[in-house]
């Protein structure tokens, strides 16, 4: 299950970018502060992929376009430094799926054919408000993939929705996720502004920062359009859909900054977003194998944990995930501890430090890590393959003294056929063998 870790606003002024501010980037000193702070926090959360909304990308009324090429490059030369150039590897499988969401959801989204690009003179080499936050994330995270979503001309609460089709595709696929919303607030607060002067312009920063700083998403949606229209800003939608890939979690926000050199207003904000704690099961897995691989010492029972888990006993599966990929998954069928709370304390030493398939972990692994803990039900005796559900039950596969054991709902186990096959090999079992099956059924706590 994929994560979206948090999201960020951040302007766009290519001013900010060493060779092309000629000096006058000092007037924008605190912007430049806080996106670099901004993309050394992204660089400690080691996000897999970047999901970036753009208002300078093609846009659209009614279509979401996203960058469909393999490679996602460009470079500053519209100001006048070519040399100055980026190039991105498309997570072109999330972007299809962001995609396939949006169509549930009865919202066009994706990619053009190459004769649609022809008809309305798109490049697809990445625009500045993609490339200048980049610029800043790349100084400090290696080996990402990127998102790069246009912000079309939708009403805003399609916007909001299109943003949970995100979070719902990020959450199907295996990928830690930042979301970075692109935008510049007013071009209109002063008398030399690029856009000219509005004194609407003014208005419009203050209350849309004082809404991110309460959180007041319904405020937001509510934006007055005549009041976007005076503003002459290009961040709002960007916004928008950001919040809507961040609906449903408890959200905290911290304005880094905010100023308005050149006219042009230009906001640094974090928004945390927490989906809930982890279980406790989850939790004392965690705490087992950080304990662990810092110190060498093998966690007693905690006071903490819940009565039935020094009443109960079951198999117990602790299974770790790292950029989503597997990195250890040991069990037990049946109970073979006093407790499920010991069962899952030697299960999390054995994923993390004894899967044969894998090293042990690392110190400095343990952040990455994604847990999850299966307690197994009571197997049952089944005749036939007809008896299986790959969603619901596990199967366990027997012949003689080999065994094996495949967890229900796994990613690309797709039937029950593929299902037993992989439990046989597991144990050493020939299909041509005679063996036994058996199925049960699994809660799984994350």
């Amino acid at each position: 299950m994929g994560n979206l870790l948090n999201g960020y606003i951040l302007p766009h002024p290519p001013i900010i970018i060493p060779g092309i501010g000629h000096g006058r980037e000092r007037e924008a000193r605190s912007t430049i502060e806080a996106v670099k702070r901004a993309a050394r926090e992204i660089g400690k959360d080691k996000p897999t992929t970047i999901v970036l909304s753009t208002p300078h990308a093609a846009s659209f009324r009614d279509y979401v376009y996203i960058l469909d090429t393999e490679t996602l490059a460009g470079d500053f030369a519209p100001f006048g430094s070519p040399d100055i150039k980026f190039s991105f590897k498309n997570n072109k499988a999330l972007a299809s799926l962001i995609a396939e969401k949006a169509a549930l959801a009865g919202i066009d989204a994706g990619g053009l054919s190459e004769s649609q690009k022809r008809q309305y003179g798109i490049d697809d080499r990445l625009d500045h408000g993609a490339l200048v936050p980049l610029c800043f994330i790349e100084k400090e995270l290696e080996d990402f993939r990127l998102v790069c979503i246009s912000t079309p001309f939708l009403p805003f609460q399609e916007l909001y929705d299109f943003g949970k089709c995100i979070r719902a595709a990020v959450e199907e696929s295996d990928e830690r996720v930042i979301y970075i919303a692109s935008g510049d607030l007013s071009h209109r607060l002063t008398r030399d502004a690029p856009a000219g002067y509005d004194p609407k312009g003014r208005e419009y920063d203050e209350a849309l920062v004082e809404k991110v700083n309460r959180m007041d998403v319904k405020g937001l949606l509510e934006t007055d359009s005549n009041l976007l229209e005076k503003a002459g800003e290009c961040g709002t939608r960007s916004i928008v859909m950001m919040f809507g890939a961040l609906d449903g979690m408890k959200l905290n926000s911290e304005v880094y900054s905010y100023e308005g050199p050149f006219g042009v207003g230009y906001l640094i904000a974090k928004i945390d977003g927490v989906v809930e704690t982890e279980s406790d099961y989850v939790k004392l897995a965690r705490e087992t194998l950080e304990t662990y691989v810092c110190s060498g010492n093998k966690l007693n029972v905690p006071e903490w944990v819940p009565p039935e888990f020094k009443t109960k006993r079951a198999g117990v599966f602790v299974s770790l995930k790292k950029d989503g990929m597997l990195r250890g998954c040991i069990g037990t069928i049946g109970p073979v501890r006093v407790n499920i709370a010991e069962e899952i304390i030697n299960n999390a030493i054995s994923a993390g430090m004894q899967d044969p398939r894998f090293p042990d972990v690392k110190e400095q692994e343990l952040k990455e890590l994604v847990y999850s803990v299966d307690v197994l039900g009571a197997p049952e005796k089944i005749d036939s393959i007809e008896e299986l559900d790959v969603k619901r039950y596990g199967v366990i596969v027997t012949s003689g003294f080999r065994r094996g054991l495949l967890l229900p709902d796994l990613e690309g186990v797709d039937s029950p056929k593929k299902q037993v096959e992989i439990a046989l090999q597991k144990a050493g079992i020939r299909s041509s063998d005679s063996y036994e099956m058996e199925r049960f059924e699994v809660i799984r706590y994350r």
